[in-house]
This record gives C-alpha cells, structure tokens and sequence, in this order.
C-alpha cells in the first residue's frame, strides 16, 4: 500500500507508542489514504474519473495536510454515504481514522496550524446482538472436528475446544508457544500487546494433551520449536491456515460458513459463558481480555426467558397481602 511520509511516521506512532495492532494501523492507514485520494480528485488535482487505486499520494507533504479543512472532511464524509454508500458503522470508522490521523499532525508533531476533524460528529450506529452459536450447534461443532478424518485432526479439535471454552481471539491462539502452558492456565498477548491469563477447563487440558502427543512426533523446524500449532510443513500455523481450516469444520457440521467465523466462536464463547455458566460481566471482560465493560455488554443480551426468570427470582414475587 503506497503511503507519504508523515502517514509513515503516524503509523509507527500508532504502532510503537499506541500499541495498536498491525491490522488496526493498516484499517487506519486505508482509511487516511483513500481520503487524499477524494481530496486530489474533489480538487480536480487529477483527472475526474480517475479510479481511485490509481491516484499516486506519494506527494502528500505538509502543506497538503495542513491545507485540508472541515469542509474537504464534510465533503468525504458525504462522499461515502451518497456514492459509496457505506453504512453509519464504516463512515465511523473512516471518521475515527481521520480524527486520529489530524490529533496526531496537530497536537503531537505541530505540523498543522489547525485540527479540522475537531468538530467531524460520528453517525449513530444501531446495537446489534452479535451472531453465536447455540449450545447444541457448539455440540455438534465439536463432535463433527472431534470425529474428522483429516490428518491435523488432533490440532484442529483442540484449536476448537480453545475458541469454543475460552473465546480467545484468533491472533492470540496462533501466537501460543509451548512454554506459555502452565498446569491449567496458558498466557496469551492480547490486544495492545497486554499479557492476558487464560484459564484451562478439562475439555481444553485434555485437548491439548492429545495434540501434544501429536505434535511430539512431528518433525518442527528448529525457528518454529516453540509454536504450540504447527502446520504439516513444520511451521507456525498462519492466520489464513486457522480461518481455513475453521470454516471447514463448520461447513462439515452443517453449518452457514456465510454467517459464522472464527470471531464467531469468541462471540459464541463469551454468550455461553454468560448465558449458561452466569459469568458476572466484570469476570467476562477480565477473560476476553476488554479494555472497557463497556465492550463485554454487548455479549450480556439475554432472551425473554431469561428476563421472565430474573422477575420470577425475585423474593416478593410470590408475595399475596391477602395471604
């Protein structure tokens, strides 16, 4: 991705003093280039129908940034609702990025004479109850990896059982190293790279003693010794490999691969979790790892049952005056 050297030093701010995730800096970065794209082009710097993927910002310099006012941000803004027709939760994001983008060029480096995102309001964005699991449709899940003929069975049954008991992330399970276990809890860096305790129940203690029974008899390159899942080539298990073979079980249970992922099974994890084992919503964030309660909520929606059981349970429900 072609970037201009101060989105350069923004990026390795975001990455070394933030700590913010690769993908995080690489969203933002998206979002900060595709913006002086729309400016060259609203300019009439290029061409009028020049495809965006063919504007060259390599030389976006100060001047250009500090040129950039609340109305060339107004005029992007209104750009990808009318005519790319995003929606309030992804015009967010690109208003977050930008936000983040002009603070940094005004209030860390002093590059600009003015912050013109100040004053960019973020679109209303609707709650939505994020997609699990059932209990049974985790059952099945399970069964049908647990039962699979595919040669990395033992890996892939126990990467399940990880996503499915402790709704770790996807970055954090591949990070994993051998010496990360210990006894019946395992460390993983999470977001922001904070160490974070991750707490083993049987189903996972006895997943992971039948893959690393597997995995002693694999031949692991010497760089690679530590990686608790490995790939047949004696490697790390890369992300795409982990989606991959995720989307497979779940097609082979029978399951909408359209609808369900690997973040999928943290949600369905999370909602189990609190659901059915009555998880307080402070415990939940400390296990998945939130920053803010705040995030946890959104797994705490409850079904109607629920609600009529929490009236039922209280103690003056059975309560008749005239008794």
């Amino acid at each position: 991705m072609t970037g201009f050297p101060i989105l350069d030093q923004y990026s390795n701010y975001m990455l070394a003093v933030l700590g913010r995730s690769e993908l995080t800096v690489m969203e933002y970065k998206y979002d900060i280039i595709g913006f002086f794209r729309f400016l060259k082009l609203d300019r009439g710097i290029v061409p009028a129908g020049t495809p965006p993927e063919e504007i060259d910002i390599t030389d976006v310099d100060v001047k250009t940034v500090d040129s950039v006012t609340f109305d060339d941000l107004m005029a992007y803004i209104i750009y990808l609702s009318r005519i790319r027709k995003q929606s309030n939760s992804s015009r967010a994001r690109h208003i977050a990025s930008l936000r983040s983008f002009f603070k940094y060029c005004y209030s860390k480096k002093h590059l600009i004479s003015s912050n013109p995102a100040t004053e960019l309001e973020t679109p209303k964005i609707g709650k939505r109850n994020p997609k699990y699991l059932s209990l049974e449709e985790s059952k099945t899940l399970l069964e049908t990896a647990y039962s699979s003929p595919h040669e990395s069975n033992e890996r892939d049954y126990c990467m399940l059982t990880l996503f499915l008991n402790c709704g770790m992330r996807l970055s954090e399970l591949r990070g994993i190293d051998i010496d990360d276990i210990h006894d019946t809890t395992l460390t993983v860096i999470g977001k922001g790279n904070k160490e974070r305790t991750i707490y083993l129940n049987p189903a996972c203690l006895t997943a992971l003693e039948d893959w690393l029974n597997v995995r002693s008899t694999l031949k692991i390159k010497p760089e690679h010794k530590k990686a608790l899942f490995v790939s047949k080539r004696g490697t790390r298990i890369s992300d795409d490999m982990i989606q991959i073979t995720i989307k497979r079980l779940l097609g082979e249970a029978g399951i909408d691969t359209k609808v369900y992922s690997v973040h999928k099974l943290r949600h369905t994890a999370a909602t189990l979790m609190y659901k059915y084992g009555h998880v307080d919503i402070r415990n939940l964030q400390m296990i998945l790892g939130h920053k803010s309660v705040s995030t946890t909520q959104i797994y705490t929606h409850v079904d109607d049952s629920q609600l009529q059981q929490a009236v039922n349970s209280n103690p003056l429900s059975s309560f008749d005056p005239e008794k």
